[in-house]
């Protein structure tokens, strides 16, 4: 696959039956260093990886791209650019440098999809308005330069009750208002959206938003809702089939879209990075097959 592509399940060498479209995002297995991570889904049979920067670091993203290639996988996304809200100008050059880093990091990890986690109101600001203003602007500035490094935006539309420190994009209109917006002030068509089940569920449009989505969806990524919410509620996530989201109708959405892309596996939870990462891929496997496989 070559970055600007989006990365379309071809089955691969090591994609076990059923699991052709199955991808792990890193944070579900975060005690792991990347080439265990790697090494976990050629012997579970998962043919696509999503990588978060701060694994790529411990290697350099050239090596990281060697290890993930010699393995015959596929880098479905890189987790995470963004935090586009800072109040002063050094913060937002800061923030714009340190996005194109993480574009240069997707195309040389060969992934034309990096994820964007938008950022959260600026300390002691209630400028919601403004912080998504600037979230525009700042995505506006960096468009141009992935298009010319062949990696598309992906904005991650985050639940509301991370409005306040993460993400100012909270529903998947919103994100693709914003979408919409910065292809018609620059002339770029590569932004896009990821369609992340624990983030939209809630939404009570969020089929009609997938559907507009369309050929903007860049990344979908799953995980369960579960109860109770532990005192750190982004921790508050489960496998799929453990909570309250009807993940297969989100998924069959998604598919109707014409999204033939990757499912990408992103659990925060506690208990789970305390599980042996092989039982959690044991885990990832059953469920993809039981709940997924078919759509």
């Amino acid at each position: 696959m070559t970055a600007g592509t989006l990365p379309r399940p071809a089955g691969g060498p090591n994609a076990a039956p059923g699991l052709e479209r199955l991808s792990l995002n890193t944070a579900t297995t975060k005690r792991w260093t990347l080439p265990e991570a790697v090494d976990g889904c050629v012997r579970a049979g998962i043919p696509g990886i999503g990588l978060w920067r701060d694994r790529v670091a411990e290697t350099g993203a050239a090596k990281a791209a060697r290890l993930v290639r010699d393995a015959g996988l596929t880098v479905t996304s890189l987790c995470r650019g963004g935090f586009l809200t800072a109040p002063d100008a050094a913060g937002r050059a800061a923030a714009l440098d340190d996005n194109r880093r993480a574009v240069e990091e997707a195309a040389t990890l060969g992934t034309g999809v990096l994820v964007l986690v938008c950022g959260g109101l600026p300390e002691g600001s209630r400028d919601l308005p403004g912080a998504r203003r600037a979230v525009a602007d700042a995505l506006a500035e960096l468009a141009p330069y992935a298009g010319e490094h062949g990696v598309r935006l992906a904005i991650e539309p985050l639940h509301p009750m991370f409005c306040a420190d993460r993400a100012v994009v909270s529903t998947l209109g919103q994100a693709l208002d914003l979408a919409e917006a910065v292809g018609a002030r620059t002339g770029e068509n590569g932004v896009g959206v990821v369609v992340d089940t624990y983030h939209v569920w809630w939404d009570p449009q969020v089929e009609e938003q997938i559907a507009r989505a369309a050929d903007r969806i860049l990344a979908f990524q799953v995980c369960d809702w579960t109860l109770p919410l532990p005192a750190d509620a982004l921790l508050g996530r489960g496998h799929v089939g453990d909570g309250l989201i009807d993940i297969p109708r989100l998924a069959a959405a998604v598919t109707a879209a014409g999204y033939t892309g990757f499912t990408e596996v992103e659990i925060f939870n506690q208990e789970v990075w305390d599980t042996p990462g092989d039982l959690t891929l044991r885990t990832l496997v059953e469920r993809h097959r039981t709940h997924l496989a078919r759509i």
